[in-house]
Formats: structure tokens, C-alpha cells, sequence
């Protein structure tokens, strides 16, 4: 089927409704990674001051002011380099969100995270309704673009396929500061998702997943899109809840998990 210019699977909606996740190859093409990527590394050394929307989720504990950033978060990049939102990949993304799971869905929040060469941080097995607060609506789709080659040894994506279908699993906070959180899960029930630069995957807000650290000499650098409905972007906001637009997202404590 066509969208936006590129095709999806046949049976895209029956798989992302069955697994939790969707393989999109090719969703933009090199000439637009190479654009990605250079507005991305503006980012990552600090020519576009990120502010408390930049953490390190690979911290652990307290560490010296000078660390490697082992994970870097930097949250709502479009709200920084507005050209984000009008580029091929964020139109895509959100034309195949709405085939996934409704024409009423626009974008929650965005974020870049980069896993930095050699640091071996893995991101905690987690659902990313886990970190959300509770809406009557739960539909949500994050975009997951990979700008590197993104491989087990790097820390490409795992995802169980169906946990969406669940009850969530209890999560609790990494470290004794909040921030990242985790549940119990292993890579046995899960599949891997090697990513090729400029394809992407589709996950739910329920489906479970986590990624190795990286362990190569390379980045590992991905661009997120979070889809949900209109109007419940609209309670969020109302609720005074914009996923670390305005706090940081560090500050998310133990009590808010579920």
C-alpha cells in the first residue's frame, strides 16, 4: 500500500496489531539521512543548546561533572530546529501512523537518542506507557528511525511481540534518582530488529523492548516520533503533562511508576 510516497507492507495493520511492532524498510532515502545526521550532530555537540531537555539515560548514579554522556536523551529537538517538522521523515512517519492506527493521530513528542561508541549501556527492558500518565484513549506509535546501521552489537531494537496485548508489567526506577525505568523481561521471549540507516520501526506504547549497550567503535544515533490522538494530546497538556518540554525528564520518581 502507498503512503506518503513509500510503500507498507500488505499486511502492515494486521501485523502491527498482532505483534505490538512493525519493520519499515527504507522509509527515507540516504540523501535524507545525510540531512538527519548533520542536524543531529548539531545536537550532540552542543551548537544547538538542548538544555534540561538533554540527559544521559546510561547514568546510573552520580558521576563527575566531565563523564561521557554513555545514552543521550535530548527531548522535543523540533522545538529547536522547527525544519524537523516539516521533513520528509516526520510527514512519513506520521502518514504510516495513521494507517496504523487512526487518522486522528498527531504528534505527542519527539527525541534523538544516541548510544555513544564503546560505552556498553544497554536501555532497560521497558514500556513506554510506563513513563506516560493514564488516558481513556491508550492509542500511541513511536517512529524509531535508524540514522546509523543499527545491530545487535550497537544496540538495535528488541521488542516481545504481543505485550501490547497484556497487562503492563510492573516497572520500577533504574536508580535511586528516577529517570529510566525497567521491568523484568530477557532477550528469550523477544526479536531483534537490525536496522539498515533510513529504515525504521513501528512500536505501540505497550509493547515491551529494550536495546543493548553499544559496544562498537561507532554511534548509534535514532530520531523518535511519538503519534497519539489529538485529543488526548490535548488532556496531556491540560494535565500539565508534555514529556520533559517544560521539566526535566529526570525528575520522573519512582512514584509515578506503574
Amino acid at each position: 500500500m502507498m503512503i506518503e510516497d513509500f510503500s507498507l507492507p500488505d499486511d502492515a495493520v494486521a501485523a502491527f496489531q498482532r505483534d505490538g511492532y512493525l519493520k519499515v524498510e527504507g522509509i527515507v532515502p540516504p540523501e535524507e539521512v545525510a540531512r538527519l545526521l548533520a542536524l543531529y550532530d548539531r545536537f550532540l555537540r552542543g551548537e544547538i543548546d538542548a538544555g534540561h531537555r538533554r540527559s544521559d539515560l546510561g547514568r546510573s548514579g552520580p558521576s563527575p561533572a566531565a563523564r561521557v554522556e554513555r545514552i543521550t536523551q535530548i527531548m522535543w529537538p523540533s522545538d529547536l530546529a522547527p525544519e524537523l517538522l516539516g521533513s520528509l521523515y516526520y510527514r512519513r512517519a506520521q502518514a504510516a501512523a495513521r494507517w496504523l492506527l487512526g487518522d486522528d493521530l498527531v504528534i505527542d513528542f519527539d527525541m534523538l537518542i544516541d548510544k555513544a561508541p564503546a560505552t556498553g549501556a544497554p536501555t532497560p527492558w521497558h514500556q513506554d506507557l510506563a513513563y506516560w500518565i493514564d488516558l481513556p484513549d491508550r492509542r500511541a506509535v513511536s517512529s524509531w528511525l535508524a540514522l546509523d546501521r543499527a545491530v545487535l552489537e550497537n544496540g538495535c531494537m528488541w521488542f516481545v511481540p504481543g505485550s501490547q496485548l497484556l497487562p503492563p508489567r510492573k516497572h520500577r526506577s533504574v536508580g535511586p534518582a528516577g529517570g529510566a525505568l525497567v521491568c523484568d523481561a530477557t532477550e528469550a521471549e523477544a526479536v531483534a530488529m537490525p536496522l539498515e540507516p533510513g529504515s525504521c520501526t513501528f512500536h505501540h506504547g505497550g509493547t515491551l523492548h529494550y536495546s543493548r549497550g553499544n559496544s562498537t567503535a561507532g554511534h548509534r544515533r535514532a530520531m523518535i516520533v511519538n503519534f497519539r490522538p489529538a485529543a488526548m494530546v490535548e488532556q496531556e497538556r491540560l494535565k500539565g503533562f508534555d514529556h520533559g518540554r517544560t521539566v526535566n525528564v529526570r525528575t520522573i520518581r519512582s512514584d509515578s511508576v506503574r
